[in-house]
Formats: structure tokens, sequence, C-alpha cells
């Protein structure tokens, strides 16, 4: 209990942290909501002056950010400049669709990486090696690039799939999020594959398993007790950071697909100045970061209790 009370205290120091500096780099902005509320406008005095009492922005930094941070712990991060909406509306009806990408692309990563992994570490030879040369192309090719691809061959030329849009009800959103997916799992599949692998030898070399080896038990046994849990950790700790990472990237592909999701809709509010939303999503985003960390974290203690003291 004390170590979760510790890591939720830590975590909070970094959420509260992270919200501070964007709160902060959004304020230098040159321009900020006055350049998209006026548009092309000059704007007489008294506009200029009724605008920047409507939104609070003659108050002191410090002041807005509290304020702002106090009515985000409530759920309410304010309206739209430019959909005219609450905020919290609009996250609401987008967040689905970035979780359900998230989670699918999870899935792949975990299964396709450790699989590839566990291969290469057990059989080694030409196993080894077309899984090495796989897991180089995918780390070298930009998402992007992969989207592209993907949506070319599998969408628009053999047509099996849809090119845009998330679909409606579960098993239609994992159709139309499956080559989403791929895009977003393959190079964090590869370099967990990599990762896999490395952990595996590693622990195929060590002193105990040797002793195993020497004491007559089988060779499945000696991999399931000794080597797959010891090498576990840091398969842990990867794929903890590509959870994080992948929700940083599904800014990319959601925008490839034309995915109406978190990540598509922090685009559009940093080019139009919405900084009512594009505040709340880094909070969003930041917050899953800070939990999924957590959650690596309580994982590491299942695995080694050691690892807790």
């Amino acid at each position: 209990m004390r170590f979760l009370l510790k890591r939720l205290a830590g975590l909070a120091v970094v959420l509260l942290a992270a919200s501070f500096l964007v709160y902060g780099l959004l304020y230098l902005v040159p321009g900020g909501p006055m350049a998209f509320l006026l548009g092309n406008r000059s704007g007489t005095p008294e506009q200029i002056a009724a605008i920047r009492a409507q939104y609070h922005l003659d108050d002191p930094f410090l002041l807005r950010y509290l304020s702002w941070l106090g009515d985000a712990l409530t759920g309410d991060f304010g309206s739209s400049l430019v959909y005219r909406q609450e905020v919290a509306a609009l996250i609401g009806s987008r967040v689905a669709t970035t979780v359900l990408l998230v989670i699918y692309a999870t899935v792949l990563i975990s299964a396709g990486g450790i699989a590839m992994g566990l291969l290469a570490g057990l059989r080694g030879g030409r196993v080894d090696t077309a899984i090495g040369v796989l897991s180089s192309l995918f780390l070298a090719t930009p998402p992007f690039v992969i989207g592209v691809l993907l949506a070319i061959v599998f969408a628009v030329g053999l047509g099996w799939f849809p090119v845009f849009g998330p679909g409606e009800g579960l098993l239609d959103r994992l159709y139309h999020l499956t080559l989403p997916a791929i895009t977003l799992s393959l190079a964090s599949a590869a370099f967990l594959a990599r990762i896999t692998r490395a952990s595996v030898r590693e622990e195929l070399n060590r002193e105990h398993v040797e002793t195993a080896r020497a004491r007559g038990f089988a060779e499945r046994h000696i991999v399931r007790r000794h080597v797959l849990r010891n090498a576990s950790i840091p398969v842990v700790t990867v794929t903890g950071l590509n959870i994080a990472g992948l929700i940083a990237g599904s800014v990319v592909v959601e925008n490839i697909f034309a995915l109406d999701g978190l990540g598509s809709l922090f685009v559009r509010a940093i080019l139009q100045r919405d900084f009512a939303i594009v505040q709340a999503v880094v909070l969003v985003l930041v917050t899953a970061f800070v939990l999924i960390n957590l959650l690596v974290d309580l994982c590491y203690s299942a695995l080694d209790p050691r690892l807790s003291r």
C-alpha cells in the first residue's frame, strides 16, 4: 500500500507539472485566441476589450491556470471557440475511437512482438535472421508511409478494408480500425520483438538455467519456470512504453485514415488555435500516460515483489 501511495503521489506531481508546462506554452503563443476570434478584421478597442473580458485574457497567468485546473478537476474543460460546444462533450464523442484503436494496436503489439521475440530467442538460426530482417524493416519505415502503403494495397487496390472512417458498432469498428491498428503497431511490435529476443537469450545463458539442465529438467519446464518469468520484466517495461507511445502515434494515424478521434481533434484545434480543446486533450493524454506507467509499476511488483521494496 505504501508503494502504491508513493507512486500515485509521484505521478500526480508529473501530471500537474505537465499540465502547467502546456498551459504556460499556450499562454506564450503569439496571437492566441484573439487571432482566431477577430480573423482578418482589426477590431475596435471596445470589441477587443469585450473579448478579453469574456475569456479572462487579462487575468494573471497563475490565476488563469488555477481557475482552469480547478474546473478541469470537476470535468469542466470550458467551451470550444470553434465548435461552440462544451469541450467535455467533444472529447466524449471522440475518445471511444482513440481508445479502441490503442487497445487494438496493443493486442497486435503484444501478440506479434512477444511471439516473434520468443521464436527468435528460442529457435535461433534462420528464424532468428528472418525476424531480425523484418524487425529492421518495420523499424526503419515511418508509420505514415506504412499507412499510405496499406491503404493503397489493401483498401484501394484489393478492397479488403475501408479507406477511411471509424465505422459503427463494435465489430464494424474493429473492421474499420484494422489497417490503422496495423499501421500503429508494426514498429512497436518490431522493437518489442528485439527486446524479447535479447531478454530470452540472456536468461538462457544464466547459471541457474544451466544448473536446471544439468539436473535433467525438461527444456519446456526450464523455459516456462526460469526463462520466461525473469525475461518478462524488460518486456513489460517496453510494452508499457509502447502503449504510451501509441497515444501520441494515434495523432498521425487518425489523420491518415480520417478517423474522428482525439488525435484529429487535437490537430485541428492546434491549427485553429482552439486552446480550450488543446489543453483538455493534452490533459487527457498525459493522464492516460501516467496511468499506464502506474500499471507497469504494479506489474513489476506482481512479477518480482523485491522491486516494490
